[in-house]
């Protein structure tokens, strides 16, 4: 019998609320201004030099998409090594993640770790359109000249890119992740549940899944007793507020599924990445498939 385990780490002061409530929130044009607000200086600076910046040819639009690599030097070809797919926020490219203390992690660790694109920076990984806002209607985003399939652009990006990391290097499948951050976080909630199959486990940090929360029991329950789950929430986050992935926490809490809840008091949207990552790396590090 598989063991279920909850383990709660919280930084702050105010109880969880176990209780699932349909709420009111930003669009994601708000969303992305906040962001902007909280992120870290420079989220789309230059990339680390340990990271490889390499190309693949999206046959679906007929262009080059990008995506980010490290591989540790403890990989070879002899054995197998475990993965890490790392997905963006929103107004982010492929490099966001690829970061210390991410890179740190990954080689110390022995991991490969990989950031896509998905499609372009706002492109959600396949989450289901509609963030609602006061008023119950949801509000476009500015246009940006998109294709009306982006989201399912964005999604076989990431899993594209999963394939070509598969067949070029020796990947442990039963030690493969996938996690994101805000937009990214919404997509690995997404992704893992829809691609099950894949993950060993899967983590997000201030997931902006709003129009899945509703859902969000439905959506986890034909893995509640498979995947493990770690959430991340900064206290400080108002882009995504701490509220919001509580409610995440209340729909796993009910289906008793094995996760890990760490919300941390004083960081905001953008500081639980660095804050957060190490939590992610051990949760990984303690899941693998049987």
């Amino acid at each position: 019998m598989r063991l279920r385990k909850k383990t709660f780490a919280v930084a702050a002061s105010a109880g969880l609320g176990l209780c699932l409530q349909l709420v009111l929130v930003q669009p994601p044009s708000a969303l992305g201004q906040q962001q902007q607000k909280q992120a870290p200086k420079g989220i789309n600076r230059p990339p680390d030099p340990r990271v490889q910046q390499r190309k693949y040819h999206f046959a679906d639009t007929n262009e080059d998409l990008p995506y980010a690599l490290f591989v540790s030097s403890k990989v070879t070809k002899d054995k197998k090594a475990p993965l890490i797919v790392m997905l963006h926020g929103l107004g982010g490219d492929h490099n966001n993640l690829l970061r210390s203390p991410a890179v740190d992690l990954a080689e110390e660790g022995g991991y490969i770790i990989v950031g896509p694109m998905g499609y372009n920076p706002r492109g959600w990984y396949g989450t289901p359109v509609g963030q609602p806002r006061a008023g119950g209607a949801a509000k476009a985003a500015p246009p940006n000249n998109d294709p009306p399939n982006l989201r399912e652009l964005s999604e076989k990006d990431v899993m594209n890119v999963l394939d070509l990391v598969r067949k070029e290097f020796n990947v442990d499948e039963k030690r493969t992740y996938l996690m994101g951050h805000s937009m990214g976080g919404a997509g690995a909630l997404y992704l893992g549940t829809k691609y099950a199959s894949n993950w060993a486990a899967i983590g997000a940090l201030a997931p902006a899944a709003f129009a899945m929360q509703p859902n969000a029991k439905e959506m986890l329950t034909p893995v509640k007793d498979t995947m493990p789950v770690i959430l991340l929430q900064g206290g400080a986050d108002t882009a995504v507020p701490v509220d919001r992935t509580r409610q995440w926490v209340a729909a796993m809490n009910e289906l008793k599924m094995n996760y890990r809840y760490v919300e941390m008091g004083p960081e905001d949207h953008g500081t639980i990445i660095p804050k957060g990552m190490p939590e992610v790396f051990k949760f990984f590090s303690e899941h693998s498939k049987p």
